[in-house]
């Protein structure tokens, strides 16, 4: 039997080159999907300025990342080619789940220290976030000048999906806009993957402040989705068996 996808668990240091970049990530939904990392898709995104007037290099770094938060997960992937037409906030969402999807240590950083900090009222210094970084890294398996890195790449990122209020310390922890059309689609390619939790807690919602109660009043207004709880048990009922048959039944021509 055909394994279904999953979150990546290993740590890397891909987001270094790479953070959120959602208007270029629209740019890549759009784009037809064959040959994916082959040379002549690279050249074809340079020649045809894809994400614009960017070094070969750059389209490069570009191609292979978002390969690896996307294309790595081919149902998704196929959903957002026909819905790259979504409002900017919705597409911010997605970004960010997606970022959490190829990243472990964007998710913890995302999923468990800014809930946790934004819960107790707690602003962010970059030098907490440095701290936080080497805590993760006892092996020493990257250098300070790399921390600094990580550090500063992190903040970026989540300041970029709304997560993070300012560019300067102290800096506010914030609860973005999700668009109930985002909520659907996370928790529509959720369904179809491996990860860590549940549908219903998650270091996805969590990172976005939506968590029990709330999630279950959020969810009344998904349509095609159906919550029932009793006592402690939650159970999800889908109408559509895939997230691109969702987006096609209820999110074209339909506001966020």
């Amino acid at each position: 039997m055909r394994e279904r996808p999953s979150e990546v668990v290993a740590p890397h240091s891909r987001l270094l080159r790479l953070t959120l970049e959602a208007d270029n990530a629209r740019e890549y939904w759009r784009r037809p999907q064959a040959h994916v990392g082959s040379p002549e898709r690279v050249a074809e995104a340079f020649n045809d300025y894809w994400f614009g007037a960017r070094s070969m290099e750059r389209v490069r770094d570009l191609l292979a990342n978002f390969d690896l938060r996307f294309a790595a997960y081919p149902a998704a992937l196929e959903t957002l080619h026909a819905w790259s037409e979504a409002d900017r906030d919705t597409r911010v969402a997605i970004c960010h789940w997606h970022v959490q999807l190829a990243d472990p240590i964007y998710r913890a950083f995302t999923g468990e220290l800014l809930p946790a900090r934004r819960e107790g009222g707690r602003p962010l210094t970059r030098d907490a976030v440095l701290r936080w970084v080497r805590d993760r890294d006892p092996g020493e398996r990257w250098g300070p000048a790399t921390h600094a890195q990580f550090a500063s790449k992190l903040l970026s990122c989540a300041h970029a999906a709304g997560l993070v209020g300012s560019t300067r310390d102290p800096r506010p922890l914030l609860t973005p806009r999700v668009t109930t059309s985002a909520l659907g689609y996370l928790l529509h390619l959720l369904r179809h993957l491996e990860f860590a939790g549940s549908l219903h807690d998650n270091p996805y919602l969590r990172s976005v402040g939506i968590v029990g109660m709330l999630l279950d009043d959020r969810i009344r207004a998904v349509p095609g989705i159906t919550l029932s709880r009793v006592a402690n048990v939650v159970e999800f009922a889908f109408d559509h068996a895939a997230p691109l048959a969702w987006v096609r039944a209820t999110q074209m021509d339909h506001a966020a």
